[in-house]
């Protein structure tokens, strides 16, 4: 197989890539992000395409992860390409939120990779992910419980969830292992081995070195492609019940909950209960689609529930009577300007090119300025919850939204009606009511759209 022209194909059938495009190449130094490297490479100069070469140090391995750092840099000097990297506290952000090692690198690196594309003005990252790495996470979401979207696995081009406008891409998903190797053999490239991936302490190791090979000796010597086939019409079908849970939703008047399909019943539910606080957990659904009307209580005592229309609500019970308002509105900012209502605050935006002043602008009451590309498209107002955290300007890393109320002597009660605004479905809080901009939203040198944000809150409130 001439493994380039077949990237190629994928690319231009799949739309994954323009011709002219500036792309951001996530590398860690691998066979697989080398082999991704090579082949782009390869085919920027026919495609106009502007390469970058992004690596994120997760610190996990010593000398041995600086090793990459250092070995990738070296590479894209090689080939007359621009570097950037960074580095990021692993462990202590998996300490914090009780995430798996696995998921906290990934969150970090991938706020790595989204944040560089926008201030460089990529529209694409390019991973190196392939068909077995899709087949074990299937196997890693099975044994966790995940219903059709989770099953269905990664997309070959996916909406960064802090930049909407940028996209990774995957031009190796239906590519083997094997098939990386023998490229890299062919054409003499040199890569990395991460120890670590030999570890089977870890689950993904224990299902490539132990599950997949088993299932393939004894069972079906073509496991990888019978399950990726799987996978594909298992996204397909979850694609057709979640476009059609979102028409429900977005419905003037919404009617005949009980009616619709079982499947969209549950991806209704889904849907809603991340914007009121909860996790969309099975069995959390369940209660609540066969319940309406009926008090659950989820994670961090978040008292769920759902009427008779399908509507989700929720309400976390404190001493003295205080409660958390899960309420939120997406906000879409694709109109150049425009205005929106919330919970008694008017918000109005403009997104305009930058001009040589705006760095020099002192802050005004009731007006921030943002990078426009570094927040995207779509934000979401909603109120302070629980385990928020927030960077304003001038501060070196995020703390609880919390200590900083306190530190302003905002009442406890005042606290819970000041509104907020997040990037992409409250990943990234970047305004808070009443405390200074978001440190990662600022303008920079590099900022080439800027987002004016002016917010009044009326006199009833």
């Amino acid at each position: 197989m001439n493994l380039v022209a077949h990237v190629e194909r994928s690319i231009i059938s799949r739309g994954l890539l323009r011709d002219g495009q500036s792309v951001l190449v996530a590398v860690s130094g691998g066979v697989d992000s080398m082999v991704l490297l090579d082949v782009l490479h390869r085919l920027a100069p026919k495609h106009r395409w502007k390469l970058t070469v992004a690596h994120f140090n997760h610190q996990l391995r010593g000398r041995a992860s600086d090793g990459d750092e250092k070995f990738v840099k070296a590479t894209a000097e090689q080939l007359g390409l621009d570097f950037l990297s960074d580095c990021g506290a692993v462990r202590p952000l998996q300490r914090r939120l009780k995430w798996s090692l696995e998921m906290a690198a990934r969150g970090l690196r991938r706020a790595f990779l989204s944040n560089s594309a926008a201030k460089l003005g990529c529209a694409a990252i390019a991973s190196a992910h392939h068909a077995d790495d899709q087949a074990e996470l299937l196997f890693i979401r099975l044994l966790r419980g995940a219903g059709g979207e989770g099953l269905a696995g990664m997309k070959w081009s996916a909406a960064s969830a802090l930049h909407n406008r940028i996209r990774f891409v995957r031009p190796l998903l239906d590519l083997r292992k094997r098939d990386l190797l023998t490229h890299a053999r062919r054409h003499r490239l040199h890569f990395r081995e991460d120890a670590s991936n030999r570890c089977l302490d870890i689950l993904r190791n224990r299902i490539r070195h132990e599950l997949l090979p088993l299932l393939a000796r004894r069972y079906q010597p073509a496991a990888v492609q019978v399950v990726l086939r799987a996978m594909e019409i298992t996204d397909a079908e979850s694609d057709f019940v979640k476009a059609a849970a979102r028409r429900w939703l977005d419905a003037p008047r919404r009617r005949g909950f009980d009616r619709l399909h079982l499947a969209v019943q549950r991806q209704v539910l889904r849907l809603q209960l991340p914007d009121v606080g909860a996790s969309p957990e099975f069995q959390l659904v369940e209660r609540l689609r066969l319940n309406p009307g009926k008090v659950f209580t989820a994670e961090r005592g978040v008292r769920v529930w759902r009427d008779a229309c399908g509507s989700v609500a929720s309400r976390l019970g404190e001493p003295g009577g205080l409660t958390f308002k899960f309420s939120g509105m997406p906000l879409d900012l694709k109109p150049r300007r425009g205005e929106r209502q919330f919970d008694g605050v008017t918000v109005r935006w403009l997104r305009r090119a930058r001009n040589a002043s705006d760095s020099r602008l002192r802050p005004t009451p009731g007006m921030e300025r943002f990078d426009a590309g570094v927040i995207g498209r779509f934000v979401r107002l909603r109120h302070w919850q629980p385990g928020d955290r927030f960077q304003p300007i001038g501060m070196a890393r995020d703390v609880k939204l919390q200590d900083l109320f306190t530190n302003a002597k905002i009442p406890a009660a005042r606290r819970r009606e000041l509104v907020v605004a997040t990037v992409r479905l409250g990943e990234t809080l970047y305004w808070v009511e009443g405390l200074r901009m978001g440190e990662r939203a600022k303008i920079t040198p590099a900022t080439k759209r800027v987002l004016e944000w002016r917010w009044n809150r009326s006199a009833s409130t």
